[in-house]
Protein backbone atom coordinates (compact mmCIF):
# COMPACT_ATOMS: atom_id res chain seq x y z
CA UNK A 1 0.00 0.00 0.00
CA UNK A 2 1.08 3.52 -1.28
CA UNK A 3 2.15 6.50 1.37
CA UNK A 4 3.02 10.05 1.06
CA UNK A 5 6.19 10.72 2.22
CA UNK A 6 7.94 13.47 2.19
CA UNK A 7 11.83 14.75 2.77
CA UNK A 8 14.48 16.82 1.61
CA UNK A 9 16.82 15.53 -0.75
CA UNK A 10 20.08 17.33 -1.66
CA UNK A 11 18.72 20.18 -0.61
CA UNK A 12 15.69 20.44 -2.31
CA UNK A 13 11.78 19.08 -0.88
CA UNK A 14 10.39 15.79 -2.32
CA UNK A 15 7.39 14.30 -2.08
CA UNK A 16 6.56 10.71 -2.79
CA UNK A 17 3.41 8.20 -3.35
CA UNK A 18 5.51 4.72 -2.42
CA UNK A 19 5.35 1.75 -0.32
CA UNK A 20 6.90 2.99 2.75
CA UNK A 21 8.49 -0.12 3.29
CA UNK A 22 10.21 0.15 0.18
CA UNK A 23 14.14 1.10 0.68
CA UNK A 24 15.73 4.26 0.59
CA UNK A 25 18.50 2.83 -1.61
CA UNK A 26 15.46 1.48 -4.48
CA UNK A 27 13.97 4.59 -4.18
CA UNK A 28 16.99 7.02 -4.52
CA UNK A 29 17.77 4.94 -7.64
CA UNK A 30 15.02 4.03 -9.50
CA UNK A 31 12.13 5.80 -8.51
CA UNK A 32 14.38 9.43 -8.42
CA UNK A 33 17.17 8.66 -10.53
CA UNK A 34 20.32 9.16 -8.18
CA UNK A 35 22.35 6.40 -8.76
CA UNK A 36 25.37 7.46 -7.22
CA UNK A 37 24.09 5.37 -3.97
CA UNK A 38 25.79 1.86 -4.82
CA UNK A 39 23.76 -1.63 -3.89
CA UNK A 40 26.67 -3.94 -2.77
CA UNK A 41 26.01 -6.28 -0.13
CA UNK A 42 22.21 -5.79 0.63
CA UNK A 43 22.85 -6.90 4.33
CA UNK A 44 23.85 -3.63 5.59
CA UNK A 45 27.06 -4.62 6.23
CA UNK A 46 29.84 -3.27 3.11
CA UNK A 47 28.59 0.53 3.53
CA UNK A 48 28.40 1.08 -0.68
CA UNK A 49 25.08 2.49 0.13
CA UNK A 50 25.48 5.04 2.38
CA UNK A 51 24.05 8.53 2.73
CA UNK A 52 23.61 11.21 5.39
CA UNK A 53 20.65 11.55 7.22
CA UNK A 54 20.74 14.75 9.35
CA UNK A 55 24.94 14.22 10.19
CA UNK A 56 24.71 10.45 10.25
CA UNK A 57 26.01 8.33 8.00
CA UNK A 58 22.96 5.77 7.19
CA UNK A 59 23.11 2.80 5.65
CA UNK A 60 19.65 2.85 2.60
CA UNK A 61 19.60 -0.96 1.64
CA UNK A 62 17.50 -2.19 4.54
CA UNK A 63 15.93 1.34 5.70
CA UNK A 64 12.65 1.67 4.94
CA UNK A 65 12.04 5.23 3.48
CA UNK A 66 9.35 5.88 6.12
CA UNK A 67 12.72 6.07 7.93
CA UNK A 68 13.54 9.72 6.62
CA UNK A 69 9.99 11.35 6.46
CA UNK A 70 11.06 14.60 7.60
CA UNK A 71 14.68 14.49 7.58
CA UNK A 72 17.37 15.97 5.30
CA UNK A 73 18.80 12.95 3.06
CA UNK A 74 22.36 13.91 1.28
CA UNK A 75 23.30 11.57 -1.37
CA UNK A 76 26.70 11.33 -3.34
CA UNK A 77 24.94 13.91 -6.06
CA UNK A 78 24.40 16.39 -3.30
CA UNK A 79 27.90 17.25 -2.14
CA UNK A 80 28.70 18.75 -5.60
CA UNK A 81 27.87 23.18 -5.71
CA UNK A 82 27.53 25.01 -8.55
CA UNK A 83 29.61 22.79 -10.82
CA UNK A 84 32.19 22.23 -8.06
CA UNK A 85 33.07 18.97 -6.47
CA UNK A 86 33.03 18.57 -2.53
CA UNK A 87 36.72 19.37 -1.10
CA UNK A 88 36.35 15.08 0.24
CA UNK A 89 35.22 14.17 -3.75
CA UNK A 90 38.74 16.04 -5.04
CA UNK A 91 41.18 14.80 -2.37
CA UNK A 92 39.76 11.18 -3.20
CA UNK A 93 40.71 11.79 -6.85
CA UNK A 94 43.92 13.35 -5.83
CA UNK A 95 44.89 10.56 -3.84
CA UNK A 96 43.53 7.59 -5.58
CA UNK A 97 41.58 6.60 -3.17
CA UNK A 98 38.93 5.78 -5.64
CA UNK A 99 40.38 3.06 -7.90
CA UNK A 100 37.55 0.88 -9.41
CA UNK A 101 35.26 3.60 -7.46
CA UNK A 102 32.44 1.03 -6.37
CA UNK A 103 32.86 1.65 -2.60
CA UNK A 104 33.41 5.51 -3.27
CA UNK A 105 30.30 7.18 -2.95
CA UNK A 106 30.10 5.04 0.30
CA UNK A 107 32.85 6.22 1.37
CA UNK A 108 32.50 9.80 0.67
CA UNK A 109 29.29 9.86 2.57
CA UNK A 110 30.81 8.24 5.41
CA UNK A 111 33.65 10.32 5.38
CA UNK A 112 31.59 13.03 4.56
CA UNK A 113 29.29 12.23 8.18
CA UNK A 114 32.56 12.08 10.05
CA UNK A 115 33.59 15.24 9.11
CA UNK A 116 30.15 17.37 10.29
CA UNK A 117 30.98 15.39 13.37
CA UNK A 118 34.60 16.27 14.02
CA UNK A 119 36.26 18.36 11.27
CA UNK A 120 39.80 17.85 12.38
CA UNK A 121 39.92 14.03 13.65
CA UNK A 122 43.05 12.41 13.96
CA UNK A 123 44.23 9.47 11.89
CA UNK A 124 43.14 6.68 14.25
CA UNK A 125 39.79 8.45 14.52
CA UNK A 126 39.81 8.34 10.64
CA UNK A 127 40.36 4.57 10.66
CA UNK A 128 37.96 3.72 13.32
CA UNK A 129 35.14 5.83 11.88
CA UNK A 130 35.94 4.20 8.42
CA UNK A 131 36.45 0.53 9.55
CA UNK A 132 33.01 -0.63 8.98
CA UNK A 133 33.01 0.73 5.27
CA UNK A 134 34.48 -1.81 2.94
CA UNK A 135 36.54 -1.16 -0.34
CA UNK A 136 37.41 -4.32 -2.41
CA UNK A 137 40.42 -2.40 -4.58
CA UNK A 138 42.04 -2.21 -0.95
CA UNK A 139 42.69 1.51 -1.21
CA UNK A 140 41.98 2.29 2.60
CA UNK A 141 45.45 3.84 3.18
CA UNK A 142 44.77 6.27 0.50
CA UNK A 143 41.09 6.65 1.94
CA UNK A 144 42.29 7.71 4.98
CA UNK A 145 44.74 10.20 3.15
CA UNK A 146 42.45 11.79 1.29
CA UNK A 147 39.89 12.38 4.44
CA UNK A 148 43.33 13.67 5.91
CA UNK A 149 43.54 15.81 3.49
CA UNK A 150 39.98 17.12 3.15
CA UNK A 151 40.16 17.56 6.91
CA UNK A 152 43.59 19.45 6.61
CA UNK A 153 41.62 22.00 4.24
CA UNK A 154 38.34 22.58 5.84
CA UNK A 155 35.86 20.32 3.84
CA UNK A 156 33.57 19.37 6.89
Amino acid sequence: MKDSVSFRLNGKPVQLDVDPERSLLWVLRTDLGLTGTKFGCGESLCGACTVVVGKEAVRTCLLPVKAVRGKDVTTIEGLEKNGKLHPLQDAFADTGGLQCGFCTPGMIMNAYALLLKNPKPSRPQIIAGMEDNLCRCAAHHRIVQAIEKAAAGGAS
